[in-house]
């Protein structure tokens, strides 16, 4: 009797190798979709720090994510670059005062180097000055380069005078201007004066009127003063003191003030 050959059952299984290429590939596809995603984001640090942790999960830490340090040209700027290009932080208003008070002298520097260069130019050093002091920039004329002896009518040759003076302040025009007029201490008494109150009023506001003559000044920042023969410069017992005394002072008034801003201000001519 013939032996039968008894086989064992055999189970068919199909070829499921392909599932782990696939599997890497659908793996790398999530990566590179995530790293695209990082790379359009404006913080590059949180690239960096993703691009990191993918390449220690998937190639332990070297391969195609490496992350370069030297950013490619067209990299979105970083916050670092950011703060380089952020404009300054505004000035502080000490800081503004400090820049416009800067700017008021050389402005006042600039015109009494104007009003120097006239008086030297045209030979009248012994008739005007200029002074720059912490509160002002004084122009001082003497009464006899002005007007006649008692007078306040302005001679023509000083007519030119006060055209000059006003062309060189009509660069400035935001100071405020006072026209002063000064006498010496001997009494006048005539049918038009009944005193030097009235006679160096009066000289102020006629000079004043030449200047304003310009019309690029503006009429607002103008005030005649009469200080008659209360504020003298010089002794009036000598007729060298009275006649320094009698003058006519045209001052432009400082917007800022700072005795400690200002060293070496005080320049007479």
């Amino acid at each position: 009797m013939s032996r039968k050959t008894r086989h064992e059952p055999h189970e068919e299984h199909a070829d499921e190798s392909w599932l782990l290429p696939y599997a890497d590939l659908l793996t790398l596809l999530l990566a590179l979709f995530l790293v695209l995603y990082a790379m359009s984001a404006t913080d590059a640090r949180k690239f960096q720090e993703m691009s990191e942790a993918f390449n220690m999960a998937l190639t332990g830490g070297t391969g195609v994510m490496e992350y370069s340090k030297t950013l490619p040209s067209d990299q979105p700027p970083t916050l670092k670059d950011h703060k380089a290009s952020t404009p300054p932080v505004p000035s502080t208003p000490d800081q503004r005062r400090a820049e416009l008070m800067k700017q008021e002298q050389e402005d006042l520097e600039k015109l009494k180097k104007q009003l120097d260069e006239y008086i030297k130019n045209n030979g009248l050093t012994t008739e005007l000055n200029t002074k720059l002091n912490l509160s002002q920039l004084v122009i001082t004329i003497r009464d006899n380069a002005l007007f006649p002896s008692g007078e306040a009518v302005v001679k023509p040759e000083a007519q030119k005078l006060a055209q000059a003076i006003s062309q060189m302040l009509q660069q400035f025009p935001d100071y405020e201007i006072i026209v002063s007029g000064h006498t010496d201490n001997v009494p006048i008494s005539n049918y038009r004066y009944p005193s030097n109150w009235d006679l160096s009023s009066d000289r102020a506001l006629q000079f004043m009127k030449i200047l304003l003559a310009n019309s690029a000044l503006d009429p607002k920042r103008f005030m005649p003063i009469g200080y008659g023969e209360y504020h003298p410069i010089a002794d009036n017992k000598t007729a060298a003191g009275r006649a320094k005394n009698r003058r006519v002072e045209v001052s432009i008034i400082r917007k800022y003030q700072d005795s400690a801003t200002f060293t070496n201000v005080d320049k007479g001519n």
